[in-house]
């Protein structure tokens, strides 16, 4: 009797959703603790940094999804999740983001960046590449591995708890929480750096991930007791369980493609941005080295306000084809002002905020978009999908960004030009890929324009 009120206690509820979102959080401190760190690692060692070259940074970058788009490491964990349930692949998750903060904290804290590898990556000028730099990489990219599990796990605890109820406000409560574990890192890396040392954000990191296990540990206790007396999490392992025929029925769905792909350019665009904003907003912008991630956390800190109340607005309003093509014409806009050849601290600001609005605007539509496109039983293997498709993506962009900005750095000066219309011509495609999905929303009627609900 115990046990069924605190199964469908208000409270419970809203402690599990506390409990795993900030395990969650803990993960995006960690994924973007070292960005604005690239100024600092880029140093000569004589001036306390590692003489990391902007080509080894953006392999660096890139490899979060090595593991994840070569071995294929999305669908498995999706597989893991479906069979042993949201306790085991979560504590997973949190040993592999654990095991992976820890192999980037000891490549930085212990290794000296003098060692020189063989290694060299095809097709690129990248040869010679630092052993400090090649095993900080193989720990994102196994970090890489528990945090893209773990954000598909506490997806899954979200569900199964607030199935029902409020699960809107819990995922954008989740949402918003992982803004701010992004903020907290851009914002907090350079201060805490040029306070302490290189490596303590990273070690900081370490033990953030360390007391988000801990309280997915208690999650779990929580989750176990309470197991026994609901068949829902079966019957959802049942529904949920990964089918082949599934995969083919997604594959065949044109508007899911456009979506999947939308997302790619979008993120593509804005994470590998954020990855080099800091060095640009110094090198260009003359912002000061100890603040200069504080204009890039605008983005994230903006989001954390404006991602529900564009969601609201949707929810009401609808329009989310025309919200994509807004979203997109922004995010191109402000990029392709970042190509011209003058700036002031105060013009980057600006166009921080409005980048902000856009990466406000888009999530709140995209994802909601999916379950208008693909059916619900579909829908496991679609977002396996546009994570994967997504990997693909954040891992490339990276690479090739700081393979561009090495070319074209001379006598120290860095020109940003090439890089950056890069950067918008991922975003003049997005804008044609949100057209097209309101020209096949208009076509095939998935009610992308129309209201997810009625007053």
């Amino acid at each position: 009797m115990v046990k069924r009120i605190i199964a469908h206690s208000a409270a419970a509820r809203w402690i599990v959703l506390a409990l795993v979102a900030f395990t969650m959080m803990t993960g995006y401190i960690v994924a973007k603790e070292m960005s604005p760190l690239e100024y600092l690692l880029e140093l000569p060692t004589a001036q306390g940094g590692m003489g990391w070259t902007s080509g080894e940074f953006g392999l660096f970058a890139g490899s979060r999804g090595f593991f994840n788009v070569f071995f294929l490491m999305l669908f498995v964990g999706g597989i893991i999740l479906d069979k042993t349930g949201v306790r085991f692949s979560g504590m997973l998750s949190c040993v592999l983001m654990l095991g992976g903060a820890y192999t980037i904290y000891y490549a930085v804290a212990h290794m000296s960046p003098s060692g020189v590898s063989s290694w060299t990556m095809p097709g690129t000028d990248l040869q010679g590449v630092k052993h400090q730099v090649l095993i900080a990489s193989l720990g994102l990219a196994i970090f890489g591995i528990g945090y893209e599990l773990c954000g598909i796990t506490v997806s899954k605890v979200i569900v199964k708890w607030f199935s029902g109820k409020e699960m809107a406000l819990a995922k954008g409560i989740q949402v918003a929480l992982a803004r701010l574990g992004t903020a907290l890192a851009l914002a907090g890396s350079p201060l805490v750096a040029h306070r302490f040392s290189l490596s303590t954000p990273i070690l900081l990191g370490v033990l953030g991930v360390g007391i988000g296990s801990v309280a997915y540990l208690f999650f779990c206790s929580l989750d176990r007791s309470v197991d026994d007396i609901t068949t829902s999490d079966v019957e959802q392992k049942k529904s949920e369980k990964f089918h082949f025929s599934d995969l083919a029925m997604t594959v065949k769905n044109r508007g899911f493609w456009l979506i999947t792909l939308l997302c790619m350019l979008y993120y593509s665009a804005l994470y590998p941005f954020l990855d080099f904003a800091t060095k640009l907003m110094i090198s260009k912008y003359g912002v000061s080295p100890s603040v200069a991630g504080t204009i890039p956390a605008i983005l994230p800190f903006t989001s954390i306000v404006l991602t529900p109340l564009f969601g609201a607005f949707y929810d009401k309003k609808g329009r989310g084809a025309t919200m994509m093509i807004v979203g997109t014409v922004m995010l191109t806009a402000v990029l392709m002002v970042f190509t011209l050849p003058f700036g002031a601290s105060w013009l980057a600001i600006t166009l921080m905020l409005i980048l902000g609005l856009a990466f406000s605007l888009l999530p709140s539509v995209l994802w909601p978009a999916v379950p208008k496109i693909v059916p619900m039983k579909q829908l496991g293997t679609a977002y396996s999908f546009i994570y994967y498709i997504q990997n693909l993506g954040l891992m490339a962009v990276p690479v090739i960004i700081g393979a561009v900005l090495q070319r074209s750095t001379v006598d120290g000066v860095i020109d940003y030009a090439g890089a950056m219309w890069i950067f918008a011509g991922i975003g003049l495609v997005a804008i044609l890929v949100a057209f097209a999905i309101l020209h096949f929303d208009k076509k095939y009627h998935y009610g992308l324009e129309q209201a997810n609900y009625n007053d």
